[in-house]
């Protein structure tokens, strides 16, 4: 071999080259992921600790009224470029400590030894100090999301339970803070699983009966849709075909209210059946479900022919669109009111997985807060002055 030329490698060493690169990625990814949680655990248990220190000082006396004020400064000054420990952040610190202090298993310190509470802090293991007090949420939910998203929780949840919940969910779905919100504010606590439906009758695996449940809601908070925006003379009906536009047009708001692991196929999906057309309104696939999802949109109060006409869809899917490896198609109607005993009644009698769910728009709104709210013609007003 001429020594200026360069040897090729061979298949087989480029196959290895490719499963050492896979290899040595994946344990950099696993290494960063464990430093950034551990990272985060300790950020926890300090702010708790401090928290604890700054709750037992303040509560009880010991410091003035503006003693978080004055402390936050001096900290400022004497370590320039600090983050996290504004006034309000020490606050945040306090009422982190209080609204879960009597369920960590710290032991009580001096109060007026920062030092002494934060090393017993430390010297427990982060799961042990947590969770034997959590008996429905894992330790790992609660020290795996950022004190960002406690403080959401704290201020906008009262209810013990309702804030264990969003931190599991936020935990398991990686929520951002943005999505975290959005989740609050549609009230998934009371929502998420509660949807009227026959899945344990109609499914053949509980397990996957217990996965349909828990993807879908008893009520949908639609408030990107703005009726007032949509130029519709009758607010008080309206028509399926122009919600349907509504929500095809910011698709993407949808499925964030929808839910995860909701894939959208298309609107007005078209089933060719014996030479009869049919069109499902929005037809989605569910990762977690391993199934098609037809859903029907209705303008008004529920009726109980509308799952006459799902379970019509179901069939044709089940027969004609599904996939060997998917499982059975389930259908959701979604309209604007309903009496769950009736659908409970009537529901009950269908062979194929259905729910009934209802929906709001922004005019759905309480109206002291629609009132709050400036006027749309008012806005468009201020918006041509300002321009001119």
């Amino acid at each position: 071999m001429n020594k200026n030329e360069i040897k090729k490698d061979s298949p087989n060493e480029i196959a290895n080259y490719r499963e050492a690169v896979s290899v040595i990625k994946t344990a950099i990814l696993q290494s960063q992921y464990n430093a950034a949680k551990y990272a985060n655990e300790k950020q926890l248990m300090l702010y708790y600790g401090v928290g604890k220190y700054i709750s037992e000082n303040s509560r009880s006396g010991v410091w003035g009224t503006r003693a978080i004020d004055t402390i936050s400064e001096q900290l400022q000054k004497e370590m320039p470029g600090l983050r996290g420990f504004t006034a309000r952040n020490l606050r945040n610190m306090r009422a982190f400590y209080e609204a879960w202090s009597e369920e960590a298993l710290v032991s009580e310190s001096d109060p007026s030894n920062l030092e002494i509470a934060i090393s017993k802090i430390e010297s427990a293991p982060s799961d042990v100090i947590w969770k034997s007090q959590f008996p429905n949420l894992e330790a790992n939910s609660f020290l795996s999301i950022g004190f960002t998203h406690h403080c959401h929780i704290l201020s906008k949840c009262k209810d013990r339970d309702e804030r264990l919940f969003y931190i599991q969910k936020s935990a398991q779905e990686h929520f951002s803070v943005e999505a975290l919100d959005r989740s609050i504010k549609a009230d998934d606590y009371h929502h998420q699983g509660a949807i009227t439906h026959n899945f344990f009758s109609t499914l053949p695996v509980s397990d996957q009966a217990f996965r349909a449940v828990n993807a879908f809601k008893d009520e949908y908070l639609l408030d990107f849709i703005n009726v007032e925006e949509l130029n519709i003379r009758d607010k008080e009906d309206v028509d399926e075909k122009i919600l349907e536009k509504a929500i095809v047009h910011d698709i993407r708001n949808f499925i964030l209210a929808f839910g995860k692991d909701f894939s959208f196929i298309r609107n007005q999906y078209h089933l060719d059946t014996f030479g009869v057309d049919q069109y499902i309104d929005l037809l989605f696939f569910n990762r977690a479900l391993n199934c098609l999802v037809a859903v029907e949109l209705k303008s008004g109060p529920f009726k109980s022919s509308y799952l006459g006409q799902l379970s019509g869809y179901l069939s044709a899917l089940d027969e004609f669109e599904k996939k060997e490896h998917e499982n059975t198609s389930i259908g959701i109607i979604l309209c604007r009111d309903m009496e769950k005993p009736f659908v409970d009644f009537i529901i009950r009698d269908f062979d194929k997985p259905m729910g009934v769910a209802t929906y709001k728009t922004s005019k759905d709104m309480p109206e002291e807060i629609r009132k709050a709210l400036p006027d749309i013609d008012d806005l468009k007003r201020l918006l041509d002055s300002e321009e001119k």
